[in-house]
């Protein structure tokens, strides 16, 4: 049985951590739709208009819960991984999840405050989350010495051009800013395009 040069590990253990991270993010994201402090509705109006004020930041946590799953389901689709991990596919992984550990704060400040900075740093985290995801793909593509048939880097370059689109959007409207990343329910559909192109 030949081992595996030093700066190889064992894929399964990265699997571990990307599942982990994706579960404790996604749970984070709903821990962050709470209600004022010492809020006591005594009648249901002042429950249905608490929960209406929540209204910006469910839709961020909407969004950003389809983001995470989006990036979860891509890397769970990868079939084409080698069995290693090199130190540079472990450290883009890494760097990758870095970002992911973010999206519950970057997905409050944008929820909670309709303001440009904070549609900016939610897009932000969002494109960086992205590019990384990318860099996977070709460290992915190195290692095993050939292109990735279904690399996701179409509907992640949709991602970055949702944010973007959200980021302009917040410079004018920051209160619509959110509604860009719908656009990525088109992802399906650009995946098949980027397949049938390839």
């Amino acid at each position: 049985m030949m081992k595996e040069p030093d700066e190889f590990i064992a894929k399964g253990r990265l699997d571990a951590i990307t599942d982990g991270v994706f579960a404790f993010a996604m749970t984070l994201l709903v821990v962050n739709l709470d209600l004022p402090e010492g809020f006591n509705p005594t009648t249901s109006g002042e429950l249905l208009a608490a929960l209406a004020r929540l209204a910006d930041t469910f839709i961020a946590y909407i969004v950003t819960f389809l983001v995470l799953a989006l990036f979860w389901l891509e890397r769970a689709h990868t079939k084409e991984e080698p069995e290693t991990a090199s130190g540079a596919y472990a450290w883009t992984v890494l760097l990758h999840l870095f970002f992911v550990t973010l999206l519950p704060f970057s997905m409050i400040v944008a929820g909670r405050y309709e303001l440009v900075p904070a549609i900016w740093i939610y897009g932000g985290n969002l494109i960086l989350l992205a590019l990384t995801a990318i860099a996977t793909t070709f460290v992915i593509e190195r290692d095993a010495g050939h292109r990735l048939v279904a690399s996701g880097r179409a509907e992640f370059s949709l991602l970055i051009t949702s944010a973007l689109l959200s980021m302009a959007i917040g410079v004018f409207a920051p209160d619509r800013a959110m509604y860009a990343y719908f656009l990525n329910f088109a992802a399906p559909l650009v995946r098949r395009w980027a397949i049938a192109t390839s």
